[in-house]
């Protein structure tokens, strides 16, 4: 990660632990966005609140109402959350948020701790499984736009399948796009 995204995200934590502090567990979800909202923009941070993220699909950009609770200085993806305990759909719906926005890194807090560090996630999405995953998946939601030759240079970076990529590229006329992605491993859920 870079120093830019290290610099803010320490920004954002320490913002968090101010709020947390002054408020403690227990407000609506609302009102802890507001109040660390407006410590970030004291900070000197640019922040957009409830940023609508459109979803787009087959070129078509669809308004399926997401937003996101935070996006702060256009990189990092804040969601906050005031729950007794953060549950994997949490994680879940953070990693969706930067697959479909592009950015890199999003924090999960939870602000219904005792102690707000027992209540933060650092989620990054740099990984090459996410990469890959990302090539994969647009591959098989649409196999009839890509030749096995073009899928394999599209996911060639996964190291955990060179054999399946050799074998493609052996012989890329024997495999649909769909069939060479399939060779490959699928992500764990």
């Amino acid at each position: 990660m870079d120093e830019t995204l290290d610099r803010v995200t320490r920004q954002i934590i320490g913002s968090a632990i101010t709020v947390h502090r002054a408020l403690g567990p227990g407000l609506l979800e609302s009102a802890y966005e507001a109040c660390l909202a407006f410590e970030l923009v004291q900070a000197g941070l640019s922040v957009e609140q409830q940023k609508p993220l459109p979803l787009v699909y087959r070129d078509v950009r669809l308004d399926c109402s997401y937003r996101l609770d935070l996006l702060v200085e256009g990189q990092v993806i804040m969601e906050v959350k005031a729950v007794d305990q953060l549950l994997p759909i949490h994680q879940a719906q953070l990693l969706s948020y930067l697959r479909l926005s592009g950015c890199s890194v999003g924090l999960l807090i939870n602000f219904h701790v005792k102690i707000l560090k027992n209540g933060i996630r650092r989620l990054v999405n740099e990984y090459p499984d996410a990469r890959q995953s990302s090539a994969v998946n647009l591959i098989r939601s649409n196999p009839s736009a890509f030749s096995a030759s073009s899928a394999v240079n599209l996911i060639r970076s996964n190291p955990s399948a060179p054999s399946a990529v050799n074998l493609i590229r052996s012989n890329p006329s024997a495999f649909s796009a769909c069939s060479a992605v399939n060779l490959l491993p699928r992500p764990p859920q």
